[in-house]
C-alpha cells in the first residue's frame, strides 16, 4: 500500500488533477453568491489554470534558478514565477468575467506562492547556499 501511495504522490497527473479539482472548486465556492452558471465557469477557469500552473511552476523556477546565483537565486526565481502566475489570473479571470476575482485567485496564489519559495529554498540548500 505505501508503493502505491508514495508512487501516487510522485504523479505528475495526480498532482495537476488534485490542482484542478481543489482551486476549482474553492472558486465555485468563492463565486457562489452569483447566479450561475458564472460560479461553474470560474471554477472551471480557475481549475484549467490550477492545473497548468501546477505542470509548469516547477519548470519555471528550475529554469530561473540557473540564471541567478548567490541569494538572488533563493528570491528571484519564485518572486518572478508568482508575479506571472498574479498576473495571468487576474488577467484571464477578468477576460472570463469571473465576479469575485480577488477572492478567487487568494487562494491559489497563497498554495503556489508557498509552493514556489519552499522549492527555490530547497533547490539553494541542495547547491549548498543559504
Amino acid at each position: 500500500m505505501t508503493a502505491v501511495l508514495s508512487r501516487w504522490a510522485r504523479s505528475s497527473t495526480v498532482h495537476v488533477l488534485f490542482a484542478f479539482l481543489a482551486m476549482g472548486g474553492w472558486a465555485v465556492f468563492a463565486n457562489s453568491g452569483h447566479p450561475m452558471p458564472q460560479p461553474l465557469i470560474s471554477g472551471f477557469l480557475q481549475g484549467a489554470l490550477s492545473a497548468g500552473l501546477t505542470l509548469f511552476l516547477k519548470s519555471v523556477i528550475d529554469w530561473l534558478s540557473k540564471r541567478f546565483g548567490g541569494p538572488p537565486r533563493f528570491w528571484a526565481p519564485p518572486l518572478i514565477a508568482c508575479l506571472g502566475s498574479a498576473s495571468l489570473l487576474v488577467s484571464l479571470h477578468a477576460l472570463g468575467g469571473t465576479p469575485e476575482i480577488l477572492k478567487t485567485v487568494t487562494v491559489p496564489l497563497l498554495v503556489s506562492t508557498t509552493y514556489a519559495w519552499t522549492y527555490a529554498y530547497s533547490i539553494s540548500r541542495r547547491r549548498g547556499q543559504p
